[in-house]
């Protein structure tokens, strides 16, 4: 297996999975932790300073330096709105395998309950926020990746497996 790209709404099991992945052979590039490790700031901070525009930017321009790694054993754990742009999912093809990572809102709802990290979560009730967002994001993701999993009630062993098992 080559490399593989982990997209989905945010609380879908991207950044567990991608360390689980890591755990188990794969050199794991999380694009939230990577923005915010080489910046010095918080993704709260870029959104709430530059904007969301310009936080996309960054994305794009992490996608565009692993493009110059080897992508044998990579898995990035993708933010949720990163293949939200068409050069991003252009750009995450070229990295490896597209796995989408499907939850359905009360699962997510669950997961990001109490949540004061992520921007796009922070005005509202968080389960129809997340409602709004998912109807705009879904086809999308579903339109760019090349294997979907449904992580609802799912290890991150099974997810694993199943991702292993569909790449072969």
């Amino acid at each position: 297996m080559n490399g593989v790209v982990l997209i989905g709404f945010m609380g879908c099991g991207k950044s567990s999975i991608g360390r689980y992945m890591a755990k188990n052979g794969y050199n794991l590039v999380d694009t939230d932790s990577y923005i915010e490790e080489k910046t010095g700031r918080t993704i709260k901070s870029i959104f709430d300073t530059e904007g969301e525009e310009y936080f996309r930017r960054l994305e794009t321009d992490v996608l565009l330096e692993l493009l110059g790694r080897s992508t044998d054993k990579l898995v990035v754990a993708a933010g949720g709105g990163l293949p939200m742009y068409a050069r991003n999912r252009a750009l995450i093809h070229k990295l490896g395998t597209v796995v989408y990572l499907r939850a359905n809102a009360d699962t997510l709802a669950k997961r990001l309950r109490g949540d004061t990290v992520r921007p796009l979560l922070q005005n509202g009730d968080v389960k129809e926020r997340i409602k709004e967002l998912m109807s705009k994001r879904a086809s999308t993701y579903e339109g760019t990746a090349d294997i979907i999993i449904d992580t609802d009630r799912c290890s991150y062993e099974k997810v694993f497996s199943m991702i292993k098992e569909r790449i072969n």
